[in-house]
């Protein structure tokens, strides 16, 4: 995998990692590469790795780690990071109840899109959405892969609060809020799955370089999911794929 790695300052202890200039699966998978090489060569002096869509910001200690050795580095890492044969697709499988009350703008959505209430939920729930990259709220994913017949825009006026474990559409992209928010995003479902919990030993759900795909369930489903997790007795299923690279 050829790699375009640029590699700007941010400051006087961090740099940027630029793999590319767009929104692509093959571009990201270098960002989640790199990520991964980097902690597994334990460098001293490193602080945070925070991976986006198409670059990586690294905070460094100046006292440990010099500008000039980082970037020397993140170069030969660069030279490895393509990878042959099969790598692991995790697929988080997430429940979702489509309308009703989790879902408020379904109905918006049939007579925008021309398209019927089932005919949406068929469409957002019959993809594997990468996880490009974690943020705004602690545990919110930025998903790839929405279906174009069931692209949104937001809200004029964003809503004043947004309910946890909502779902929903903001352009090409779907998502889920793990916390109360504001947000204009369409509502067309509600998982009660928590992607976020400060008391799990990992308190966010998932990972960037993963993937997440929604599972139509009942709103009985919903509130039986729920008392379960409250009691610690439900985990989200995880299905995994061998993909060739």
């Amino acid at each position: 995998m050829k790699t375009d790695l640029k590699i700007l300052p941010a400051g006087d202890s961090a740099v940027v990692a630029e793999f590319g200039n767009t929104i692509d699966p093959l571009i990201n998978d270098q960002v989640q590469a790199m990520t991964a090489r980097i902690h597994s060569a334990g460098l001293a002096g490193i602080r945070e790795l925070i991976p986006s869509f198409r670059s990586l910001l690294i905070l460094y200690d100046p006292g440990l780690l010099s500008y000039q050795k980082l970037t020397e580095t993140l170069k030969q890492f660069s030279f490895s990071l393509s990878a042959s044969g099969q790598k692991e697709k995790r697929i988080h499988l997430i429940p979702c109840c489509y309308g009703s009350h989790f879902g408020p703008d379904l109905s918006d959505m049939e007579k925008t899109t021309g398209l019927s209430r089932e005919e949406i939920i068929a469409i957002h729930s019959g993809v594997d959405y990468r996880i490009y990259m974690l943020g705004f709220l602690p545990g919110f994913v930025y998903l790839g892969g929405l279906d174009k017949r069931i692209e949104m825009p937001r809200l004029s006026t964003p809503r004043v609060k947004i309910p946890q474990g909502a779902v929903g559409i903001g352009g090409s992209q779907t998502g889920v809020y793990p916390l109360d928010s504001p947000g204009g995003w369409r509502l067309i479902g509600g998982t009660p799955v928590d992607f976020y919990d400060p008391n799990r030993p990992e308190p966010v759900l998932c990972k960037a370089g993963e993937y997440i795909r929604f599972v139509p369930i009942s709103s009985c489903e919903y509130y039986d999911i729920r008392q379960q997790q409250a009691k610690g007795l439900y985990q989200p299923k995880i299905r995994v794929k061998k993909e060739a690279v």
